[in-house]
């Protein structure tokens, strides 16, 4: 399973997206300490909908927290940032790797950045562009993970509810 990891998340409503996101793709999220709201927060809740009771989430005190808590994260670690050499479609993703984000105003701080050159990627954008959404960058980089791990356990057709499709 793939894991996502929100390194104090100031904003409820981008929270929720995430959560909603995990939840499509069977996703676990990690949360880690100090967040920016309250996990009762309504806003949290109305972005994610009626899918947050379903969502894989486990909250830390602490990044050393996390760290003790996941002992292969250290291994498994990739670290979405925008001051990162490599692109997110330069690495191979494992089939449980975690991917972490920072938060809204500042990213991951580079004393964690500065130990993990090799593992840290960006998402291409232009110059003029200090970042994007972070749930946006959350989803780019996730469906790269689960495209290099050919969508496993993940619904890969649908179906009209309605009408049929015509045969080919």
């Amino acid at each position: 399973m793939l894991n996502i990891v929100l390194l104090e998340p100031e904003m409820p409503a981008n929270t929720g997206n995430i959560g909603r996101t995990c939840c499509a793709t069977g996703t676990r999220l990690h949360l880690i300490e100090p967040m920016g709201f309250r996990i009762n927060d309504k806003t949290l809740k109305r972005a994610g909908l009626d899918y947050w009771d379903k969502l894989d989430v486990v909250i830390y005190d602490c990044y050393e927290d996390f760290l003790e808590k996941n002992p292969n994260a250290r291994e498994k670690m990739y670290l979405a940032t925008t001051k990162s050499r490599r692109n997110y479609t330069d690495v191979s993703y494992e089939p449980d790797a975690y991917i972490m984000f920072g938060k809204e105003s500042a990213g991951i701080p580079e004393e964690i950045l500065v130990q993990s050159e090799e593992t840290a990627i960006r998402i291409p954008m232009n110059q003029e562009i200090r970042s994007l959404n972070l749930s946006n960058s959350v989803a780019i980089v996730l469906y790269e993970a689960l495209r290099q791990n050919q969508f496993q356990n993940m619904q890969l057709e649908g179906e009209l509810h309605r009408l049929h499709w015509e045969k080919m």
